[in-house]
């Protein structure tokens, strides 16, 4: 009798186990990997990129090849991302404005994983930051998304005075002055003295290093976010040895292309090229993507650490950027267009145990999309605000019917001024772009058969259906 009482609460727990499951699947950890004004030219999305980091990633989860950007400005995009809400209800329009002050209360992606018992850690750029004046500080932070931040700061802000920058002038040749002081807005550039890790973002790569070697006594939500390739383009000589600029190609596009788009599409570069000759376009190419290859080292030293401590197989790890960027398409540089370069970005997501990784998608994302995507994976109840639609689906199998489109905005000028308003919606064929609701223009491209955007084929009758069917649904993306 005495054997049997002791035999029974090892037998009912053994029966516990067998119904709960004795060691139960932990937590998965999050790595965000962010980059900034960082295009998706990479090498594994058909661009000239040096980037074998970033392809190895592509290789191990699902690339996207359709993935857009809801305003293609550093602090509208970053809020929008990390709120899962459109520009048009976070209030955040430009690089200003705070969301807070909108949305006090909202519950950010970060602030999620927060409150589902994660430990949440920011190192380098999530939310918006001046750069590179703000590097090595808060810039426009949100204290209620992190529970520790690391803010390292580079001897890039300290070479300042060897940069150069391009000064143009509408009626004079554009010229190529060191230590301007123009930085952070302009095309500036230095190839550096030093090493990698003494740079900003080679940095923030160490610090990310270190925190993986830490013990996790929790799931880990881990933000990485990199200044480069964003103006000015710095880093180590040896990368700009890997771009020959006389081998550094340009975009050929038929005569007279520009003439052809409304002229609110041109403002973000209202002087085509901002008067730079071919040379020097290729000089501020070499540079940006010289910039890019030193983030994708920076980038391979992370997920290098994740591997080595073994954090990889129970890891989910996003690539994004906050925006596209133009290199001189349409005669436009850097962000803050509606055309295809501006507002598509990299997004690549890797989820442990995922089906047929390393098969791309062609269905369509939107950044917004990210903060559901994340709950999905991991079990954990958004904001009931969010607006974007989870990519697990996809993630699950990449050729799905996906009937999604993407929505980017963007807004130049003020009250004060006259405004230009653009609102442009992607699907998998299309681009349709109003300006003032089209009192400005309007413009539609068909990617099957153009898709650099040289032919406008909005006042085509024989499109007239797809104007029609276009417009209506950008109608449906403005909140």
């Amino acid at each position: 009798m005495l054997t049997l009482r002791l035999f029974l609460p090892l037998l009912l727990l053994f029966c516990a186990e067998c119904a709960f499951g004795a060691d139960p699947s932990p937590s998965k950890n999050v790595l965000l990997l962010v980059s900034d004004d960082c295009r998706a030219g990479m090498s594994c999305y058909g661009g000239p990129g040096l980037t074998p980091n970033i392809d190895k990633l592509a290789r191990t989860g699902r690339r996207f090849e359709r993935a857009y950007c809801q305003y293609a400005l550093c602090n509208p995009s970053r809020t929008s991302f990390l709120t899962g809400l459109r520009p048009d209800v976070t209030g955040v329009m430009d690089n200003a404005k705070e969301f807070r002050n909108v949305i006090p209360d909202m519950v950010t992606l970060p602030q999620m994983f927060r409150n589902g018992g994660y430990s949440v850690v920011r190192i380098g750029k999530l939310y918006h930051y001046g750069v590179p004046k703000e590097i090595g500080t808060n810039g426009l932070d949100d204290p209620a998304s992190w529970e520790h931040v690391w803010n390292p700061r580079g001897r890039d802000c300290d070479d300042e005075d060897k940069i150069f920058s391009i000064l143009a002038s509408p009626n004079a040749k554009t010229v190529l002055q060191r230590g301007s002081g123009n930085y952070g807005g302009t095309l500036s550039w230095l190839a550096a003295e030093g090493a990698d890790e003494e740079q900003t973002d080679g940095k923030i790569a160490a610090q990310a290093q270190q925190f993986l070697r830490q013990k996790h006594e929790k799931p880990f939500f881990l933000a990485v976010g990199f200044y480069r390739p964003h103006t000015p383009y710095v880093s180590p000589k040896s990368y700009f040895e890997l771009y020959p600029q006389d081998k550094v190609e340009l975009p050929q596009e038929p005569p007279g292309n520009r003439e052809t788009k409304p002229k609110a599409a041109l403002s973000n570069t209202a002087r085509a090229h901002y008067g730079m000759d071919e040379d020097m376009q290729r000089s501020a190419k070499q540079a940006y993507l010289a910039s890019m290859s030193f983030m994708d080292a920076q980038f391979g030293l992370v997920l290098a650490e994740l591997e080595k401590q073994g954090l990889d197989k129970n890891t989910i790890v996003i690539f994004i950027s906050d925006h596209g960027y133009n290199l001189g398409e349409h005669g436009l540089w850097q962000k803050r267009s509606l055309y295809e370069d501006s507002a598509r970005v990299p997004l690549i997501i890797r989820d442990p145990g995922m089906n047929s990784p390393g098969l791309p998608t062609g269905r369509t994302a939107e950044l917004i999309d990210l903060y559901p995507t994340l709950a999905d994976l991991c079990g954990l109840k958004p904001d009931r605000r969010i607006q974007g639609t989870s990519l697990k689906p996809v993630l699950e199998n990449p050729d799905r019917e996906w009937n999604r489109a993407a929505f980017t905005q963007v807004v130049f000028g003020n009250k004060k001024e006259a405004e230009a308003v653009g609102r442009s919606v992607r699907t998998e064929r299309y681009r349709y772009t109003e300006w003032n609701e089209g009192r400005l223009g309007s413009e539609l491209y068909d990617h099957a058969v153009d898709p650099r955007e040289f032919q406008n084929l909005a006042q085509d009758a024989s499109r007239a259906n797809v104007v029609e069917e276009l417009r209506a649904l950008l109608g449906k993306g403005t909140n």
